[in-house]
């Protein structure tokens, strides 16, 4: 009778949840283990570069990656599927059912066995529990999101356009972001890029000046991970691009077309972007038993396996890590989940191999942020500089582009990443410069 495989199932294929997969996959292979990755959408996209899908400044298309042919190159098997609840007594997952968008279904409910379960769901956009927010605003936290935002925001550039052609004064495209973190300020920059470009496709009278961007932040000043000159500079950046900045303002109520704020003030928008805080997946507490914080973001030791179950391993933005002597969580940052992902493959090995699993050590190599092809900014710190060192311009640049970089060598290894690299920089040069569909 031959030995059962050592099944390992990774549910997540985000940053770390695809990462992981491909090196437990090139690892052990598909002799002794079965390792299955679990995702509710076809295809990974970076999460990063999610606000230049929304402007139409990238052509997801081109840069996503396929879970199932990336699975049948590094030996672990991809499921299509939607985590729908754990049962930690019988070791298993199961997906909920798949429907399309007709309501037929597509999938059935389904159980998969683990003997080991690595969470990398990822977290959602904190709404505080603000009326409106949940129904009257979009959010970028995944490819269809991106896309949707993308149709409108070019359905009202098209709209403004017509309207000026007919002699309306003022046609302006009205947009309000609320959040002063990296996407926020990415996306209120990307905007501006995209509406330089759109005259030359067929938007004969539409330019940048007819974008009112308005953000918001609740906090004292944008970019709070950043040294307050830097965050300065960023924000003297964008007010000169066009963008209104107001900071202490809070939001109370979110309406179809209307922000409202504390102080009594309004903001009128045609398209409402939320990008403020990160918390757990909505309706995550159902799925198992397992413990979370406040935000629903399940609770780990510094070893990144649950408080509650030894054999289930949380990494990413849906994780609440403490380390010893530090009193708040790890930072949600793409960086921290490459580094769990890492840390989480080396300690299944060291656990199938007897031995104890080693504390998760975070290494914050800074933050950057580019604001489109206008500036960039940001801060390099720990074992890069040997402290920390704020840096703008070319440099800021460079050492943004290095981070997809890296996690493109992380989900395809070196030979076949260093291939895409290049081929990326040629598509910069022979591809539209703008998705207009």
């Amino acid at each position: 009778m031959s030995k059962k495989k050592t099944q390992i199932v990774v549910v997540g294929g985000g940053a770390g949840g695809l990462e992981l997969a491909r090196k437990l996959g090139a690892r052990y292979g598909r002799k002794q283990h079965d390792i299955i990755l679990v995702d509710r959408n076809r295809t990974h996209i970076w999460k990063p570069l999610l606000h230049e899908v929304a402007a139409g400044s990238l052509d997801a298309n081109l840069d996503e990656v396929g879970y199932g042919g990336h699975a049948a190159r590094w030996g672990y098997r991809f499921f299509y599927g939607s985590l729908e609840s754990i049962d930690r007594e019988a070791g298993t997952i199961t997906t909920a059912p798949l429907v399309d968008p007709d309501g037929e279904e597509v999938l059935g409910r389904h159980t998969i066995r683990y003997d080991y379960l690595v969470l990398a769901i990822g977290g959602v956009s904190n709404d505080f529990g603000i009326p409106g927010v949940r129904e009257h605003a979009m959010f970028l936290e995944q490819r269809s999101q991106a896309d949707t935002f993308r149709h409108k925001l070019l359905n009202a550039c098209f709209r403004a356009n017509l309207e000026s052609m007919d002699g309306t004064p003022g046609a302006k495209v009205q947009i309000c972001i609320v959040g002063g973190g990296a996407t926020g300020v990415e996306l209120s920059a990307e905007l501006f890029n995209a509406a330089k470009g759109l005259r030359n496709y067929g938007l004969e009278v539409f330019d940048e000046n007819t974008l009112a961007v308005t953000l918001l932040e609740a906090g004292p000043r944008i970019l709070p991970a950043l040294d307050e000159e830097l965050a300065q500079t960023a924000r003297s950046e964008l007010e000169a691009l066009g963008v209104e900045v107001r900071t202490s303002t809070q939001v109370v109520e979110v309406t179809p077309k209307v922000v409202r704020t504390k102080d009594g003030g309004k903001v009128d928008a045609d398209l409402i972007l939320w990008a403020a805080g990160v918390r757990g997946a909505h309706g995550v507490a159902a799925m198992s038993d397992l413990e979370l914080n406040r935000l629903g973001q399940f609770i780990v030791r510094p070893t990144l396996q649950s408080v509650s179950d030894d054999r289930i391993f949380c990494i990413g933005d849906c994780a609440s890590c403490t380390l010893p002597g530090s009193e708040r969580p790890i930072p949600p940052r793409a960086q921290a989940a490459h580094q769990m992902a890492e840390t989480v493959f080396r300690n299944l090995g060291r656990i199938m191999a007897g031995r104890a699993p080693q504390d998760f050590v975070y290494r914050d190599h800074g933050s950057l942020v580019s604001m489109s092809r206008f500036a960039t900014v940001g801060s390099l710190m720990g074992n890069l500089v040997g402290g920390r060192m704020a840096i703008e311009g070319r440099l800021a640049r460079m050492a943004y582009r290095s981070l997809y970089r890296m996690h493109i060598l992380a989900i395809h290894g070196w030979f076949k990443g260093t291939a895409l690299i290049v081929i990326g920089h040629v598509n910069q040069i022979v591809r539209p410069r703008l998705k207009l569909h």
